[in-house]
């Protein structure tokens, strides 16, 4: 990859992975009802298991797709289903050390990493990352794109955890926290319209 084409993937790697989407909202979330240490194994499982996916989507799995269409609508519905029940869990979720509504856990590294095959937006980025930057789909063009995205993913999603975070000194009412926990939800359902449309 030439530098010029370097730069410009690495533009797109960063606006792609800063941009709202349901990792960032659900970040943003757990950020703000856990905190930045509890929500790490969060962070970690989506920067390393969106690199792990853009190397087995460049490995082959694009494939498939061609090969088998009906995948593709059989991933759209599980994603659906998946992030609605996601939304319900975060509409729900109260503050640490509550009794109330089910006071709920941030993901775990691994349901955040195997997050990451069920999401809209993370298809959206591997495919398209895939397709345009590694369009020979050699392992090293492959490694390079899923390096890139890995350095600049953990950094971007960070941001949306500590935004979060901050917004915990103005979540301090409960009714607070249970207008921004159901917009959250919301926000995530709405992040569904491009699958949908």
């Amino acid at each position: 990859m030439d530098p010029q084409l370097l730069v410009a993937f690495a533009t797109f790697a960063f606006v792609s992975s800063i941009t709202p989407g349901p990792n960032n909202l659900m970040l943003m979330a757990s950020g703000a009802n856990f905190g930045l240490r509890r929500t790490i194994p969060h962070m970690l499982g989506i920067g390393i298991g969106f690199t792990v996916m853009i190397v087995l989507v460049g490995v082959g799995l694009m494939g498939l797709f061609d090969a088998v269409p009906a995948s593709y609508t059989i991933l759209k519905i599980v994603s659906v289903a998946y992030l609605l029940w996601l939304a319900w869990k975060i509409a729900n979720a109260a503050a640490p050390g509550t009794s109330g509504r089910g006071s709920g856990t941030p993901l775990t590294f691994l349901q955040a990493a195997a997050f990451q095959w069920v999401n809209p937006k993370a298809w959206t980025m591997a495919l398209t990352a895939i397709t345009v930057y590694a369009p020979d789909r050699s392992l090293g063009a492959i490694g390079l794109v899923a390096l890139v995205f890995g350095l600049i993913n953990l950094p971007t999603v960070s941001t949306w955890t500590l935004i979060g975070q901050q917004m915990q000194k103005l979540l301090t009412d409960e009714r607070r926290l249970q207008i921004f926990n159901w917009t959250m939800a919301a926000l995530l359902v709405a992040s569904l319209w491009p699958v949908l449309a």
